[in-house]
């Protein structure tokens, strides 16, 4: 995690040499919409990772000197987690949506009614997305679950090689996908997130 936050940082200050040209060139194109309050004065604070590591239970001597206090930091703790796993899942649900309407756009003709061109990794990408899901899945979500196995089969087995040679295979590929995107979009709720405030 140190070595992704100095990287962010060497990139972040690698755009702050570069900011007031780019601000410049915005100016340029805007015109009269340019808005010099949409862009700081600085980058230094606007980008940054951080990390805890939560205890995972609140210490025992609270339950014997103040209960209550006991009872708000297994509170915060839990919160803590289930803000978390949220946020996974979250990713999780936005990530295949993007990798679907992806392979989906791809699949469809062009205006023109040729078959559009699209790369290899317009269907391995779900595989890496696939295996990163059964790894890092944590199985709070029996719905998500259900639509990643949904996905997963669509795409099992599928050569980008077939798909681009098979009208047929495209057409079932992107109705079923269609019937998934569907179901995603019921999981894709725009809830708050909330901080966690000890």
């Amino acid at each position: 995690m140190q070595s992704f936050r100095e990287e962010l940082a060497h990139a972040v200050q690698q755009l702050e040499t570069r900011f007031s040209e780019v601000t410049l060139e915005a100016r340029d194109r805007l015109g009269d919409l340019f808005n010099s309050s949409d862009y700081p004065t600085s980058l230094s604070d606007s980008f940054h990772i951080e990390w805890t590591f939560p205890t995972v239970e609140a210490p025992e001597y609270l339950r014997r000197l103040n209960p209550e206090l006991y009872q708000q930091e297994c509170d915060r703790v839990r919160a803590q987690f289930d803000e978390a796993v949220r946020l996974a899942e979250s990713a999780f649900v936005e990530e295949l949506g993007k990798l679907i309407d992806h392979l989906a756009e791809r699949l469809s003709d062009s205006a023109d009614g040729k078959v559009k061109v699209f790369r290899d990794t317009a269907i391995t990408n779900f595989t890496e997305f696939f295996e990163r899901f059964q790894s890092l899945n944590i199985g709070s979500n029996a719905e998500l679950d259900a639509l990643v196995d949904r996905a997963r089969t669509v795409v099992s087995g599928v050569a980008p090689q077939t798909l681009r040679s098979s009208s047929e295979l495209r057409d079932r590929i992107t109705n079923q996908l269609a019937n998934v995107q569907a179901s995603l979009d019921g999981l894709m709720v725009d809830r708050p997130r909330r901080n966690i405030i000890r």
